[in-house]
């Protein structure tokens, strides 16, 4: 009995690390934080979830001190490390990956604006006339990158690298086009003493770099005096983690940004990221019906993900294609590219994100959750569908060859 018992901890054991090691565990520990919030909002437990959301959270050190409620500190403090991971991630492919020629940047770019582009426009179609629902119009213009590969993960191994390659390079592109649209145009009543005092700490780094110093503590050290600065700014605090990221070095003997990306991973993805869709996907659904779904804010972030990122990324690369900018992966249809694209859709994590900068409004809040959570639930089965579909295609002709 005791021999039996080791062997079935260690068989345990062996399926959960599977389980982590596979690339659609990101996705779907996601998919179980924002049911969890989803139910535990809807129970009697909904008290304790608002309680502790809001619980007050303080850090001071001698006078100084940050003073917020629980989810603030995730919002701002987390995600600034999420969007840290994505700096590194920018960083290394612009030079020495995917993005780093024009040639192999090109395909993506031209998705990503696409991308990006329509949905914008189909959210103001229907919001044009409100101004403060008009805020949010950059709530479908996000990819969830985590859960969108993550769905490519369930298709198998029968995916061709050159897809995941795509949607990899193209939801990159899309993150950064979500951090130029945050620093833009979500930004509150600027301190220029705070900003100021960020700049100086982004020099420091700057010189950190151009020295060669390959210590991660000081570029650490000085990071979190510019995350307090660009907090206390009014320019998001998120930000801050991308311009650390920029300055880690990633060439030179013990250059430590590849390192410090693979350690953060695993954090990132299974800790962070679950955490904010936890924290940000619970929505109480008394009172939601048929009405809720019609309204302009629910409609223009659901379109918008639904129709507008296949639309605007599919219409792009058909246009540039066209237009001999780019070419399609070899082996790669059109049915492929829209599947792709409908992943695309799939914002998530990084819509709820941007939709928490938008709209301060609980009732606003609520419409962007059930149009992020319809919208990218629908995205990422007709994703799904359509990938399945050509994967089954690219098999049959595969097939007649050998024959």
């Amino acid at each position: 009995m005791w021999r039996s018992s080791i062997h079935s901890s260690g068989f345990l054991m062996r399926v959960v690390i599977d389980f982590f090691r596979h690339d659609a565990a990101v996705g779907v520990i996601l998919l179980i934080a924002a049911v969890s919030a989803l139910i535990l909002d809807n129970s009697p437990l909904a008290y304790l979830y608002d309680q502790l959301l809001t619980t007050p959270v303080t850090v001071a050190i001698g006078a100084g001190s940050i003073d917020k409620p629980l989810l603030l500190w995730i919002n701002d403090g987390l995600m600034a490390v999420f969007f840290f991971l994505v700096g590194l991630e920018i960083k290394r492919e612009v030079l020495a990956g995917q993005l780093s020629s024009p040639a192999k940047a090109a395909l993506p770019a031209v998705a990503a604006l696409g991308g990006m582009v329509a949905p914008a426009l189909i959210y103001v179609a229907f919001n044009a006339g409100d101004p403060t629902a008009i805020n949010g119009w950059a709530i479908p213009a996000a990819t969830d990158i985590a859960f969108a590969l993550g769905l490519l993960a369930l298709l198998g191994s029968g995916v061709p690298v050159s897809l995941k390659i795509f949607l990899l390079a193209l939801a990159i592109i899309d993150d950064l086009g979500a951090i130029i649209i945050i620093a833009a145009f979500y930004t509150e009543n600027l301190s220029i003493q705070a900003l100021s005092l960020a700049a100086v700490g982004t020099v420091v780094l700057f010189a950190f770099n151009r020295l060669k110093i390959m210590s991660l503590v000081p570029y650490l050290l000085v990071g979190t005096f510019i995350w307090v600065c660009v907090l206390k700014s009014g320019v998001h605090a998120t930000l801050a983690g991308v311009v650390i990221a920029l300055m880690i070095p990633l060439r030179g003997e013990g250059a430590p940004l590849e390192r410090v990306e693979h350690a953060l991973h695993p954090w990132v993805y299974f800790f962070i990221m679950p955490v904010f869709a936890f924290a940000n996907a619970g929505v109480s659904l008394s009172g939601i019906g048929v009405d809720t779904f019609l309204q302009p804010i629910t409609l223009g972030i659901m379109l918008g993900l639904i129709i507008g990122k296949p639309l605007g990324i599919v219409g792009m690369v058909f246009i540039a294609e066209r237009m001999k900018m780019v070419s399609l992966p070899e082996g790669i249809g059109w049915k492929a590219i829209g599947g792709i694209a409908c992943l695309a859709g799939v914002g998530f994590t990084m819509s709820l994100f941007i939709g928490t900068l938008a709209f301060a409004d609980p009732a606003n809040a609520t419409y962007v959750r059930i149009g992020v959570l319809s919208g990218s639930t629908v995205s990422g089965v007709l994703g799904i569908i359509l990938l399945k579909m050509a994967l089954n295609r690219m098999k049959a002709d595969a097939n007649l060859k050998t024959t």
